[in-house]
């Protein structure tokens, strides 16, 4: 049975990964903060996988590592780095400076400590991916209106980070590759998002398998298309 893990897994496309990665006979660590609250994740039916929750908050060193100590001995055929914030959204003239650091520790930190974490569980595996849930509004090239600077810049800053694990990560046989889910329906997306959760995982989850070493270190869209950084 291959091994998945999934940060922020309480609602949104986490719960969706987790759905569908269970429903394909997956094993599925699933973190989120407070998984006594997570509802739909307690009462969701695994198929035929197994989820396995996990109180986590991505930002606190001391859980990390303790969830690593616990999983010590599992490979992870999968790690997808989800767990993400919005934040404030001023733009120019509003910026919410207070809030800037909490967005880039769990925007951008925190993907890298989860990294550095499970990179030891991820080369065990024999085909290992590691994605990191990025954003267009991350992309220098294709920004065009401003606005959102918080969570811009910190995706954007995922976006080297990926880069720059990518060439980490090569010599362990891990692929890593950043992810732009489309602009989803969810909490943070808003309802009316054109791109529904349930196919933004699926072409995520795709295109994962379709990775390539060609493809280390590349910013993708949900249907695999390349990006622009």
């Amino acid at each position: 049975m291959p091994t998945a893990l999934v940060t922020g897994c309480n609602r949104g496309l986490g719960y969706e990964f987790v759905r569908q990665l269970a429903g394909d006979g997956w094993r599925v660590h699933a973190c989120c903060r407070q998984p006594e609250k997570a509802r739909k994740l307690k009462s969701l039916d695994p198929g035929d996988g197994e989820v396995v929750r996990h109180r986590l908050d991505v930002t606190d060193g001391l859980q990390l590592a303790g969830l690593g100590r616990e999983l010590a001995d599992e490979p992870l055929d999968l790690l997808i780095n989800n767990a993400g914030i919005f934040g404030p959204r001023g733009g120019f003239g509003k910026i919410a400076y207070e809030d800037w650091l909490q967005v880039f520790n769990v925007n951008t930190l925190a993907p890298m400590r989860v990294a550095e974490t499970f990179a030891r569980h991820l080369e065990r595996a024999d085909s290992p991916r590691l994605l990191n849930i990025s954003s267009k509004l991350g992309s220098i090239d294709a920004n065009e209106t401003s606005g959102a600077h918080l969570y811009r810049s910190s995706k954007a800053a995922l976006n080297m980070v990926t880069k720059c694990l990518s060439i980490d990560l090569d010599g362990r046989g891990v692929i890593v590759a950043a992810v732009h889910p489309g602009h989803v329906a969810t909490d943070m997306g808003g309802r009316n998002a054109a791109v529904a959760p349930e196919d933004s995982v699926a072409g995520v989850l795709a295109m994962a398998q379709r990775l390539s070493a060609a493809d280390n270190g590349g910013f993708y869209g949900y249907d695999g298309t390349p990006l622009p950084w």
